[in-house]
């Protein structure tokens, strides 16, 4: 969806480096013939931090074995507490941080300039993450990333007033919530939020290609509804379903990409380019649920008031078979009371 052609590119709890490949390969697989790729090792400049020692080393070997250059600070150490990458300005920032994390030593950063929209709870990490990705982000930059869903409507211990003031920076530029059961670690859906620095359509950037304007606006997608189950307890998006998703992300951005649609329409039930004004009546809630509506039902061509004398009909014959029923029942009860 974010589409990482070129530029710095900085996962801040990068695991073994799985975002970082995936990128690559991405860039290699469109390098052709879009007027966007390029050479994946040179274009794409590669940044990472992880606190999990024996992580730390396997992404390290990750990304040697491959050939791919990255800079992942010379030891582990914690995004929040030792930043390694502190002047980092990145164009773009793709991370699957942990979920709700209660033990984040929130204590030792209350101050910390991270903190531009509010300082986080102390006991989850959705928001201190998410503002870490934003003070990294370059002027032109964007960011996507996966939360656990309660970051999208959670009002507790001042996470309302942080989302609000990041909705009113004009900060969202899409949120996506996907069906449960994709992990296999988590049965729990989950959502992916995008955020752009920049939603001007202007090139600011030559990392960055062409979109639209689109202040004050963000998309909403629900495919809650798509995917399909592989086994008994996990469910896999096609790539039909990917492309749907994503082709509908860059139709509304308005930028040339693959799988893209030729023009970006509303559709009930799985996508809605809101305002901010519908999102403040929503009390800044961001659950595409609540703005995408219900799916149109399918037109069967027949006409309603046809339809309506239809089924009243057959309403009425199955209330007479129903009473029949019930009478029968009812005889052979009192024949058995009789007759014990």
């Amino acid at each position: 969806m974010l589409a990482p052609w070129k530029g710095r590119f900085f996962d801040p709890c990068c695991g073994s480096g799985g975002m970082f490949v995936q990128s690559v390969a991405f860039v290699k697989a469109h390098a052709t013939g879009n007027g966007n790729g390029g050479n994946a090792k040179g274009d794409l400049s590669i940044f990472g931090q992880e606190s999990n020692a024996t992580t730390w080393r396997l992404a390290k070997m990750n990304l040697a074995i491959r050939g791919i250059e990255g800079h992942l600070g010379e030891e582990p150490a914690d995004s929040f507490h030792r930043d390694v990458h502190k002047n980092l300005k990145a164009d773009y920032i793709l991370a699957n941080p942990p979920f709700n994390m209660s033990d984040w030593g929130a204590d030792r950063v209350r101050d910390d300039l991270r903190w531009k929209f509010g300082v986080p709870p102390v006991g989850n990490a959705n928001y201190a993450r998410v503002q870490h990705f934003i003070h990294h982000l370059a002027p032109t930059g964007m960011a996507g990333f996966v939360l656990a869903n309660g970051s999208m409507s959670s009002n507790q211990s001042g996470e309302g007033e942080i989302r609000q003031a990041i909705i009113e920076a004009d900060l969202v530029d899409c949120l996506v919530a996907l069906p449960g059961q994709l992990f296999y670690s988590t049965q729990i859906p989950v959502c992916l939020w995008f955020l752009a620095r920049d939603k001007s359509g202007r090139a600011g950037s030559p990392r960055q290609p062409t979109q639209r304007g689109r202040q004050g606006s963000t998309l909403f997608i629900d495919a809650r509804k798509l995917g399909k189950m592989i086994d008994r307890v996990h469910r896999e998006l096609t790539g039909e379903d990917i492309q749907r998703i994503a082709g509908t992300y860059h139709a509304w951005r308005g930028e040339p990409a693959p799988a893209r649609r030729s023009k970006y329409e509303d559709v009930a039930g799985f996508c809605k380019s809101a305002k901010l004004e519908e999102i403040r009546s929503h009390g800044h809630m961001l659950t595409p649920g609540r703005y995408v509506g219900a799916e149109e039902a399918e037109d069967d061509g027949e006409p309603f008031e046809q339809k309506m004398k239809r089924l009243t009909a057959t309403l009425k014959k199955q209330f007479a078979e129903s009473a029949k029923l019930e009478k029968s029942i009812r005889r052979i009860l009192e024949m058995l009371n009789r007759n014990p």
